[in-house]
């Protein structure tokens, strides 16, 4: 039955939408590159999955984590860092009961307990406590110890530690940030001994995955504050919108075989979307996995009967032209002043005049020189431009509301 209640679109943050859309090399990367390396005990980066809000940093993350964890691995829950809270407080909790899950908290030697009371220490107290509190290792070589003990303990049991870091923007204390990121860099390049067969002894790296999840701020705070240790050990990947072919695909259940849902009887019946529907819902979204979740789920909320129609789509959306026009704010509003000033003189001219010498004109600058910087962040940092020849927009919604009506409809 087509209702709120069964409805498959979810647009919201930190949640795996039933309706899933592209990301297919980032999942690729996981599936074929992260854990089969890590598996198998060779070295592997981290990765930092950034983007502006609404292109579903977390929701692909928590993908790979559920996925993760239906193949047996042992995973965290999300690991959100509130503003303001102990980042090594809420990671030394999580890999405790990671530790608990493995089997460590059993244990009887004297080693791994005093590792264990260490990080419990610090799951308590949090760092500044621990750094100012009794004699013992700095909080980030406990937590370096205890990651080293957890890893051989998923060697032994054949399986992978996934970690997910989310809102890692929010590590504003840069000693906490620098501990935790020397923790975990290196447990990612760490090496042990095992015992291979015919009995040779080599040396394997731990079967860790980390994943930091953020705000593309996070790059300078962790880069340029930390130096080159931070890029050697996590590949950063920033997220832009997605291709309209990968939304046209996440459609074609509906377009052609419909969406099994429940009928209300105990059965199941089969939601179809015409093709008219499923090109305005793509249209519509600009290729932001928010505003896709968005536009399905107005237009599934927009009537009862057993297809979407392209009239439903835009009636749904007239509803949620708000809340759209929220979303591109909210990243607009986030940029600095000269970033946004950058945008509004780059939209303000034709696409084939978006050269850097002519945007730089627009913002009343005698040189392009001046906003080299800013085409550069807004490209490389944020992934709202592409400074190709002219230069474009990847962010297609903030050009739309740059540029025309959007998200107003007629």
């Amino acid at each position: 039955m087509r209702s709120p209640l069964t409805n498959p679109f979810q647009p919201g943050s930190d949640v795996v939408p039933d309706v899933w859309a592209g990301r297919v090399e980032q999942l690729a990367d996981w599936r074929d590159v992260v854990r089969p390396r890590r598996h198998a005990g060779l070295y592997e980066t981290g990765r930092t999955i950034l983007g502006e809000p609404g292109t579903g940093k977390s929701s692909l993350v928590r993908r790979i984590a559920r996925d993760a964890a239906e193949g047996g691995d042992w995973v965290t829950p999300q690991l959100r860092i509130p503003a303001g809270a102990d980042p090594l407080k809420i990671v030394a909790s999580a890999v405790l009961r990671l530790a608990d899950k493995a089997g460590l908290l059993a244990t009887s030697r004297q080693r791994v307990l005093d590792v264990l009371s260490r990080v419990e220490q610090i799951a308590v107290s949090g760092f500044s406590v621990a750094v100012r509190g009794e004699a013992g290792p700095e909080p980030f070589t406990a937590l370096f110890d205890l990651l080293v003990e957890l890893g051989q303990a998923a060697i032994a049991q054949n399986t992978v530690v996934l970690i997910h870091i989310d809102e890692v923007q929010n590590i504003t204390d840069e000693a906490a940030l620098s501990q935790l990121l020397i923790a975990l860099g290196d447990a990612l390049s760490h090496q042990v001994e095992v015992t291979a067969p015919g009995g040779v002894l080599v040396e394997r790296h731990l079967p860790l995955a980390v994943y930091l999840t953020g705000l593309p701020d996070f790059e300078d705070m962790a880069g340029a504050r930390k130096g080159a240790t931070f890029a050697r050990r996590f590949r950063t990947i920033t997220l832009a919108a997605l291709d309209e072919a990968d939304l046209l695909q996440a459609l074609q259940p509906f377009v052609f075989d419909g969406w099994a849902t429940p009928d209300g009887n105990g059965g199941l019946e089969s939601v179809q979307m015409s093709s008219g529907a499923a090109r305005a819902v793509v249209a519509l979204c600009c290729g932001e996995p928010f505003l896709f979740q968005l536009a399905g789920q107005r237009a599934w909320n927009a009537g009862s009967a057993s297809t979407i129609s392209q009239e439903e789509v835009v009636a749904g959306w007239r509803g949620a032209q708000g809340e759209a026009s929220a979303h591109v704010e909210r990243i607009l509003n986030r940029l600095p002043a000269r970033e946004h000033e950058f945008l509004d003189a780059m939209a303000a001219l034709p696409p084939a005049d978006r050269t850097l010498t002519k945007i730089a004109a627009q913002m009343g600058m005698t040189s392009a020189t001046k906003v080299g910087p800013f085409s550069q962040r807004l490209d490389t940092v944020r992934g709202i431009i592409d400074r190709g020849k002219p230069y474009s927009f990847r962010n297609r919604a903030v050009e739309a509301y740059l540029t025309t009506d959007w998200p107003r409809v007629d």
